[in-house]
């Protein structure tokens, strides 16, 4: 090769960089999230059904009086029961680090979403134990436009202290989920369905859902998070304290 020939190669564009498979690399990120997750961290399971009758009316009839847009989501007023439930429950709510448990004041609370082109993210909406109801929406619905348009900003996927998933729009009647390292615990929730329920003695139809709550067995154990559930239950049936 001359130094013509070297000129001459030196002058041509350089050949475009291959694309990156986002999509790929977020399954990479996930995988390494997960196997950490369980590598480290002793998880147990508990699950409760709760009965959503009174939150449903409730939600119909706050709903009927607002404009379309202003409406509210059962997957709001599930995160609010969340955020509440949790003030009696430090040990669910806080991060595992350097090898001690920091129990958080505030509920930074991880939603689970997933993306139109494939995989999955989990930013957070801080102090919503503190947000009335509307403004839990707009956040929340804020935070799905963004994360499907990929304009998250990187503090919303480190303030969470504890991460809610809601596949109950997939069909799926129970989730148990895996924890988002380093927070201590995950509640899921499945689909609203119509089961048999005995109230005051009677069969009836009940919408009900089944809330489950993963949990790290450091920190907490099955007696607080069954205790967790209860209370979640509880404030599921005075939504309009919520």
């Amino acid at each position: 090769m001359t130094i013509d020939d070297v000129e001459k190669a030196a002058a041509q564009p350089a050949p475009a960089a291959a694309p990156v498979d986002r999509v790929a690399e977020m399954r990479k990120a996930i995988a390494a999230a997960m196997s950490r997750s369980k590598r480290e961290i002793p998880h147990y399971y508990l699950a409760e059904t709760i009965p959503m009758r009174r939150a449903q009316d409730w939600l119909a009839a706050e709903n009927a009086r607002r404009p379309l847009t202003g409406r509210i989501l059962m997957a709001a007023v599930q995160l609010k029961a969340v955020a509440l439930a949790l003030r009696g429950f430090p040990d669910l709510n806080g991060t595992w680090r350097d090898g001690a448990y920091v129990p958080s004041a505030s509920v930074n609370t991880g939603v689970a979403i997933s993306l139109r082109q494939g995989g999955l993210v989990a930013p957070g909406i801080r102090d919503v134990q503190d947000l009335p109801l509307d403004e839990l929406m707009a956040k929340l619905a804020d935070l799905v436009k963004r994360a499907r348009a990929g304009s998250l900003r990187s503090s919303e996927f480190s303030d969470p202290t504890i991460t809610v998933t809601n596949l109950g729009d997939t069909g799926v009647e129970t989730t148990y989920a895996v924890i988002y390292p380093p927070q201590a615990a995950i509640v899921g929730f499945g689909r609203v369905a119509v089961r048999p329920w005995v109230q005051e003695g009677n069969l009836v139809a009940m919408p009900a859902v089944v809330a489950t709550v993963s949990a790290d067995h450091r920190v907490s154990d099955g007696h607080r998070g069954a205790a967790f559930l209860a209370e979640l239950s509880r404030r599921l049936q005075e939504p309009e304290k919520l």
